[in-house]
């Protein structure tokens, strides 16, 4: 076991299993901590449905759908993610994530520490940025609105430098876009697609070609990540001892598998073969 600086880490990420009822209900976590949730992805497990992410920087009600690339939506009265408590989320009677008598997941993580930028005040990064972040556990929820300017920049929260950021159009149908520190060898200059199958592409104008930094990500000037007037959110990991991994690895097609060193137990994994088009996978330890 590697050493980590995390005594629990229940306290900033859980998995959560429930069955809906469609009545309004509190949805919690059994971690050793309570789980202050600042994002939160639900997925139906025993019925076909979209997958639905709640943060506290767009605010309750909003949702986006990480399989479709739908713009943001509002739910209405007491419909979806509709409060985030201290330790879970408060869901309404819609049957995204709450349809009688289907087994549902909700995944969370905790931010927690507001944070804005004022981009020609600080000379940090030169839009204007916003959010929430946990710099212990290394995640940051940001928000922007794009100026269409390729090499434009923008402050992240972290302190250290993002391994993954997975960023959303909120105001237009527009693929989701994944950067990943180990997706080839020259990562800024890639891109995988959250909602897609497809493999990673090489792509100038999504990262500008330029690594983000342990203050800064740098945008291309695609509409999936800056056109002017247009809001944004972005998802940013950067690794942790002990707590959290971004790494890739080879197949070797074996029955026994390729072993992957993390350094401590998962409780989440996500995978998406690069080369080629195949879903995303996810397990988690629930």
């Amino acid at each position: 076991m590697a050493y980590t600086a995390i005594d629990d880490p229940s306290a900033y990420f859980g998995t959560t299993l429930y069955t809906g009822n469609e009545t309004v209900r509190a949805i919690t976590f059994d971690g050793n901590s309570d789980l202050d949730v600042d994002w939160i992805w639900l997925k139906s497990r025993s019925a076909t449905g979209n997958h639905h992410v709640y943060d506290t920087v767009r605010g309750t009600q909003k949702h986006l759908r990480t399989n479709l690339n739908s713009a943001e939506g509002t739910n209405s009265g007491t419909d979806g993610v509709t409060a985030f408590s201290s330790n879970g989320v408060t869901i309404g009677t819609n049957t995204a994530s709450n349809a009688n008598n289907v087994t549902f997941v909700g995944w969370g993580w905790k931010a927690g520490t507001s944070f804005s930028n004022d981009a020609s005040s600080t000379s940090v990064g030169s839009i204007d940025s916003a959010g929430s972040v946990n710099t212990d556990a290394g995640f940051s929820i940001c928000s922007f609105t794009g100026n269409g300017t390729g090499g434009a920049s923008v402050k992240h929260g972290l302190s250290t430098k993002p391994a993954m950021m997975i960023i959303k159009n909120r105001d237009e149908a527009d693929s989701w876009q994944v950067y990943h520190h180990k997706n080839t060898s020259a990562p800024a200059t890639e891109t995988l697609q959250l909602n897609e199958t497809g493999a990673t592409v090489d792509t100038a104008n999504r990262w500008n070609d330029t690594e983000p930094t342990t203050a800064i990500l740098t945008l291309g000037d695609n509409p999936t990540v800056n056109k002017n007037g247009i809001k944004y959110i972005v998802y940013i990991f950067s690794e942790k001892q002990g707590y959290s991994k971004f790494g890739s690895y080879t197949a070797n097609a074996n029955a026994d598998g390729t072993f992957v060193y993390t350094g401590f137990k998962p409780a989440f994994l996500l995978i998406k073969n690069t080369s080629q088009a195949t879903d995303w996978i996810m397990y988690d330890n629930k």
